[in-house]
């Protein structure tokens, strides 16, 4: 196991570098797959934890204990009433939003916090948007680490207190996550902390990974035809990919071709932008949308996301926050899964898709539902019912509200 970088291919040990020193490309870590190939098999993966350490020797941890929170096997639901909706009758929902911290970043974090651990730093800290800030904050909190969380202000209120709850020193940025992240990446350089996702990122980074291979166990070690990812900083896409070519080359999946389309909201769709004008390269724009959790304008694996994007065969998407609230509901409506707005794009991203075409009625389809709805509370102001009914404890009463429900109802 090493590091190695993505742009001139120099190889560097299992330290805490994130940026190659002779040309500044970000570093990845590779492993010795025809080891694992001799020494690893699916049976064994079967039989372990029900948790992402169930695949441990695909990631970047090298220590006895990692520090785990229970993250991952999350469910892989058949969305039947949705596919239905949207004219897709092999249509899988991976629900990422019932993780510990209720969102994904679960993932990145518990790899990312074990090898800063095992490095030696006593202070973790993150640039985030709300979903990695409490992820950090909860990780921390169980590693007994020094914890910093640096968030853009107006945050949504669930998020900051999701964050909160675990004591850590949050601190808000006047400015949006891209002026945050700069700050800490200064912070970074200034003090000898682990910053998850900036100076541990290669580590970070390859948590996504457990997802890909998650929902390739789940679906008896097949691969889907399309994955319909979101897109913040990019990374969630790249190893979705990077998770489904490494089954491939362990022989445990058959290399059958699939596409991995990229959801963005307009007002903040860098990636998408950069798709469909045709460009190679990924410009930074000022994030303006509800879907705060994916509002980074300038994402650091953007231009990766792309090259996947078109290498695969996939599309971008990028869809309104009016687009966003409904397909919140819609999903809720369906399925019963209550999502934040960075659903809200996969969903509404996955509904043009199949409306365009783009996705065959009988093909096999996976959205990422990401984070949980109680964090993005105030996007669905004004969209829902805010008072109801209110009767006295007695039949008589709710016999008279039902008449009247009832005689509306047919009118």
């Amino acid at each position: 196991m090493r590091l190695r970088c993505r742009n001139c291919g120099r190889e560097y040990p299992l330290e805490p570098l994130y940026v190659c020193e002779f040309c500044f490309g970000p570093l990845e870590v590779e492993y010795d797959y025809d080891r694992l190939v001799r020494e690893w098999s699916r049976r064994e993966v079967e039989s372990g934890p029900a948790s992402m350490w169930r695949y441990r020797p695909l990631l970047p941890f090298t220590g006895e204990e990692p520090c785990d929170i229970g993250t991952g096997f999350t469910p892989l639901l058949r969305a039947e009433n949705l596919g239905r909706a949207l004219g897709l009758k092999n249509l899988y929902l991976k629900n990422d939003s019932v993780n510990p911290t209720f969102s994904f970043k679960d993932r990145v974090v518990s790899v990312a916090i074990s090898q800063a651990r095992l490095f030696g730093f006593e202070v973790v800290g993150c640039a985030s948007t709300g979903n990695l800030a409490a992820s950090v904050a909860a990780h921390a909190a169980r590693a007994g680490m020094s914890c910093f969380v640096f968030i853009p202000v107006g945050l949504e209120r669930g998020k900051v207190m999701n964050t909160a709850v675990y004591g850590p020193r949050l601190i808000t940025v006047r400015g949006n996550y891209d002026d945050v992240n700069r700050l800490c990446i200064e912070i970074a350089d200034r003090y000898r902390w682990a910053f998850l996702n900036i100076n541990l990122r290669p580590y970070y980074a390859e948590g996504s990974k457990t997802l890909a291979f998650e929902v390739a166990e789940q679906l008896g070690w097949t691969l889907p035809q399309h994955v319909v990812v979101p897109i913040a900083g990019g990374s969630l896409l790249t190893k979705v990919d990077k998770g489904f070519r490494e089954l491939v080359r362990l022989g445990w999946v058959e290399d059958a071709p699939y596409r991995i389309h990229g959801a963005q909201a307009e007002g903040c769709a860098p990636v998408v932008r950069a798709f469909l004008e045709g460009k190679e390269e990924v410009s930074p724009v000022r994030p303006q949308t509800i879907a705060k959790s994916l509002a980074i304008g300038n994402p650091a694996d953007g231009y990766y996301a792309l090259r996947v994007i078109r290498r695969t065969g996939g599309k971008g998407v990028a869809v309104t926050d009016a687009e966003i609230v409904e397909a919140i509901g819609l999903l809720a409506r369906t399925e019963g899964i209550f999502t934040e707005t960075a659903g809200g794009v996969t969903i509404a991203a996955l509904r043009r898709l199949a409306g365009e075409g783009a996705i065959g009625p009988e093909e096999v389809v996976v959205a990422l539902i990401t984070g949980n709805g109680l964090k993005t509370l105030e996007a669905l102001e004004g969209t829902v019912p805010e008072s109801f009914p209110e009767i006295d404890p007695h039949l008589r009463a709710f016999r008279e509200l039902y008449e009247a429900m009832h005689a509306r109802a047919i009118a």
